[in-house]
């Protein structure tokens, strides 16, 4: 049976990558603080993911103002709102990821006026937070997210891991709603996290760890954008980095919680 996931889950480094990730991820989840507060640090990381999120798409904020309340910015804001949907949304990611995708859209860019909230974008005017360029016609966009969605809906050999970047990777390539994009496709990352077992509670927040990295994100997906073996590697390398990242955070988030 034809795998694309499984294909780039043998690409050069990602098993590496990948494995290492795994292993971050299982010693978060091995806390022993995780028995009885798991819901508050995953509370905590949706904030972190959240706030990192947002300054990934242009708007940054001081984690302290964003958990005082004290931000108002509507990236911020739908940033937050999308990271409190994301265990209500794992059960129709499973089945129907375009029918999420369509939510988390919806609520990222929650008050605004336009009509077309949860709709693919009709034209060529796409926000460009990561510098990218011309974003791919409305009609590549449809092709390309009735493909992403057929694939998601099929069964793969390949880690969690790995099917995420690539969903992340298309939707920050696409900018299929043309706002908010960036918000949608990490959101979307970190559902199939959840939906495929390796983070269930949404412990580990990727986006802390894209931030971490800094400039490597932007690179990253570039790379990915290209179209070639070895940058689609390269941005599943650093989703695996970024994800292995957050899942270190969360756990020193674990070792707060343990003094208190």
């Amino acid at each position: 049976m034809n795998d694309p996931f499984a294909h780039v889950a043998g690409l050069p480094g990602v098993p590496e990558s990948v494995a290492a990730a795994r292993e971050a991820v299982d010693r978060l989840l091995g806390h022993r603080i995780l028995r009885r507060r798991s819901a508050e640090v995953s509370a905590e990381s949706a904030l972190r993911g959240a706030r990192a999120s947002a300054e990934l798409e242009g708007a940054p904020a001081s984690l302290e103002d964003v958990r005082a309340g004290l931000v108002e910015d509507p990236l911020i804001q739908g940033a937050l709102r999308v990271s409190a949907s994301l265990g209500s949304l794992a059960p129709t990611w499973r089945v129907a990821p375009r029918q999420a995708l369509a939510r988390l859209h919806v609520l990222a860019v929650s008050g605004s006026d336009s009509g077309s909230l949860g709709r693919p974008r009709a034209s060529l005017e796409a926000a460009d937070p990561l510098s990218l360029g011309a974003p791919p016609s409305p009609s590549q966009v449809a092709e390309r997210l009735s493909s992403l969605s057929d694939l998601l809906t099929t069964p793969t050999e390949a880690p969690a891991l790995v099917v995420a970047a690539v969903a992340q990777g298309e939707l920050l390539a696409l900018r299929p709603f043309g706002s908010a994009d960036g918000l949608v496709a990490r959101a979307a990352a970190r559902l199939t996290l959840i939906d495929r077992g390796l983070d269930p509670k949404s412990l580990a927040a990727p986006e802390v760890g894209h931030v971490e990295l800094g400039s490597a994100y932007v690179e990253a997906i570039r790379a990915y954008v290209s179209g070639t073996p070895s940058g689609v590697g390269q941005w599943v390398s650093h989703c695996a980095e970024a994800t292995a990242l957050g899942a270190r955070d969360a756990l020193a988030v674990c070792e707060a919680f343990t003094r208190r």
